[in-house]
């Protein structure tokens, strides 16, 4: 029995867990970090375009702060995240930018002077302040009144996974790659650790810590079409779902990014939009002003897949092999521009298409198809980071739904999040971890291995009737075809039933290779497969359930916002045995919020079933806003009277500005 041992335990190597676990090490307590591949290899380093910081440092963010950056947030998610965790993430995105640029991480910076660049397909001089020379510059991003994406050209997360993991080996984190978290252990009551399985020799090892997190990303492999990794398939949320305690929140929160490049579905940072970037047809029309004439391009992303989606659908889509796609030409940015800024972008398309972005006219514009890119749903978690329902167990970043996204995320707000929540959820864990210390009984960590150990022997001893590879093919299909883009109540419900009748096939299952003690990708498949469906069904059934609109989740027959009946958070949990999740609801109380629900700004106004609440809310923040600036005082005591929130001194702390100091 091999039993490892130390006062934090991490799982997942990418920024989240990276930064969390450093937080944890600060304290001075032993991390270790179990990762299922190198680190530096972590689906991390495809962020491209940048993270969201309110700096104010170029001309186009001036004037940004925390209250802008927060209300995106919140107008982005569609109301439907937790404005206080939107309130801790907005006040901490500068204190990240800032700390990591101090770790290394190579920021673009502001250079003084006259620049072009192009705004609406149109190219513009701005003209840069000589106080702001050499500090962060920021890029434009879907969603945002100001430029706030911070970002280095189009390798940002390249950049800042490589910075952070440094600086984790720094403070001696205890990485340890190829290495698969397949069990939660726990008491009924309290997470103790994780049953782990040795990727390079089947080895089954148990890691026993004072706290666990789950930093594990998401779970776009789940669908046919993704930008996500190939290791980006839910199995941290869904070891969490399998413990019967916790829940997943939102799970039908599924974001659809409008330019991943066809056939590969790699991602073409929103970057290339929020530079200047166009949408084009099978015409060279630029069709997004017609659907959308005030943001245009640079709508939510939930917005613009859902006009591509319907633009194609009237027959304005390009025909080729691999279906029908659109085209982005950021051609019109000037080679000078996408060589030094798109360089990652230029490449991608070079090597997967053939095609040279910067080259003028049709031939250098790029096939682009929305495809599945973010989950916003994830392990239900307190504003601190830990489980509601097994104490103990934190989660952070894309496997977490902590829940700042609500329905729908912002560019540049999750590669945020992975560094902001790994600060602020990173030290609660590093608190819990120092004060929790009691002694764990191994006979319920030796019953833990000795039944993980079975269920795998049981695996290759089965000699069952199904493949594992064609029920996971079918289950990707039926995600992509039935619960994507649009969505409707009888496609949600054959995809519930065939993805049920997959998960009782994946019970049994046929393993060729019978090997324990040795790498067995079939093996890996056998035990992945089943969690992957759980994630499946989560997803459909809670989207089935939801019968409105809201943020990415578009149902067609429920085409209006409803808040008067939906404005809850979906929560769903596994009972062992059972076939389907089960689910409840957890309401949003719209007379704590500091931004009621209102109309977001896109499509056409009144298409929301309001809730009487909103506008009674909205009646209290403005009466108390008029008084509170009447009499005089500050936006930070203005904030603290609509919502207070919770958040440790050293993040909550005023940050510096040029031009406006700590205002």
């Amino acid at each position: 029995m091999n039993i490892q041992y130390s006062d934090a335990l991490v799982i997942g190597g990418g920024l989240a867990g990276l930064r969390a676990a450093i937080e944890v090490a600060k304290s001075g307590q032993s991390v270790t970090l179990l990762s299922i591949c190198p680190v530096k290899r972590s689906h991390s380093a495809a962020v491209q375009g940048g993270m969201q910081a309110s700096l104010a440092n170029g001309a186009k963010g001036e004037g940004d702060n925390e209250d802008l950056h927060f209300a995106d947030t919140v107008k982005g998610s569609d109301w439907g995240c937790d404005q206080e965790v939107a309130r801790m993430f907005a006040q901490t995105a500068p204190k990240a930018v800032r700390e990591l640029a101090a770790w290394g991480v190579p920021w673009t910076r502001v250079t003084k002077g006259p620049r072009t660049v192009v705004i609406n397909a149109q190219k513009t001089v701005i003209e840069e302040k000589e106080e702001a020379h050499g500090l962060i510059n920021a890029r434009d991003f879907g969603g945002t009144k100001k430029w706030r994406t911070c970002y280095i050209a189009d390798a940002t997360g390249h950049c800042m996974l490589y910075g952070v993991a440094n600086e984790a080996i720094k403070h001696q984190v205890k990485i340890i790659d190829r290495m698969e978290a397949v069990r939660i252990i726990h008491d009924g009551k309290k997470c103790l650790g994780v049953i782990a399985r040795d990727l390079t020799n089947g080895q089954l090892i148990a890691y026993i810590a004072r706290g666990t997190m789950i930093a594990t990303g998401g779970y776009g492999r789940i669908y046919k079409q993704t930008t996500n990794a190939v290791i980006c398939e839910g199995t941290g949320a869904a070891i969490a779902l399998e413990t019967g305690l916790c829940r997943l929140s939102n799970m039908e929160a599924v974001q659809f990014h409008p330019t991943p490049i066809v056939p590969s579905g790699i991602l073409l940072t929103e970057g290339c939009r929020g530079d200047g970037g166009i949408l084009r047809d099978v015409d060279g029309y630029r069709f997004m002003p017609d659907y959308e004439p005030e943001k245009k391009e640079l709508a939510s992303r939930d917005v613009v897949s859902r006009r591509m989606m319907e633009h194609i659908r009237k027959g304005k889509g390009v025909k080729s092999p691999y279906g029908d796609h659109l085209w982005l030409d950021i051609s019109i940015l000037g080679r000078a521009h996408v060589e030094k800024n798109l360089r990652d972008v230029q490449d991608i398309c070079k090597t997967f298409n053939g095609i040279d972005p910067a080259d003028e006219g049709p031939k250098g514009w790029a096939p682009v198809l929305p495809m599945q890119h973010y989950s916003m749903g994830g392990i239900r978690t307190k504003p601190t980071g830990e489980s509601q329902w097994l104490d103990g167990l934190f989660a952070c970043g894309e496997a977490a739904c902590w829940d700042m996204h609500g329905f729908n995320r912002l560019g540049g707000n999750s590669c945020a999040e992975t560094v902001v929540a790994g600060m602020i959820v990173g030290d609660y864990f590093a608190q819990y971890c120092k004060n929790n210390g009691e002694v764990v009984d191994t006979n319920v960590v030796k019953e833990f291995l000795s039944k993980e150990y079975q269920y795998l022997k049981s695996l290759v001893d089965k000699e069952g009737k199904h493949d594992v590879f064609e029920i996971k093919n079918r289950m990707k299909e039926i995600m992509w075809d039935k619960v994507a883009i649009f969505r409707t109540g009888e496609g949600l419900k054959e995809a519930v039933d065939e993805l049920e009748k997959l998960y009782k096939d994946s019970l049994d299952v046929k393993v060729h290779c019978k090997e324990l003690d040795c790498a067995n990708p079939e093996l890996e498949e056998a035990y992945r497969v089943p969690r992957m469906l759980k994630i499946a069904l989560c997803v459909a059934y809670g989207a089935l359930l939801r019968t409105e609109s809201r943020g990415a989740h578009y149902r067609e027959d429920y085409p209006k916002r409803d808040d008067l009946n939906w404005m809850k958070r979906t929560n769903t949990y596994w009972v062992e045995g059972e076939t389907l999740p089960r689910v409840e609801y957890e309401d949003l109380d719209i007379m704590k919020m500091e931004m009621p629900p209102a109309f977001r700004g896109y499509g056409a106004k009144g298409n929301i079933i309001e809730n009487p609440l909103s506008e009674k809310r909205q009646a209290e923040v403005d009466a108390i806003r008029e008084k509170m600036e009447a009499e005089g005082k500050s936006r930070y005591e203005i904030q603290d009277a609509l919502m207070p929130y919770e958040l440790q001194a050293k993040f909550k702390k005023p940050n510096q500005r040029i031009g406006v100091d700590y205002e």
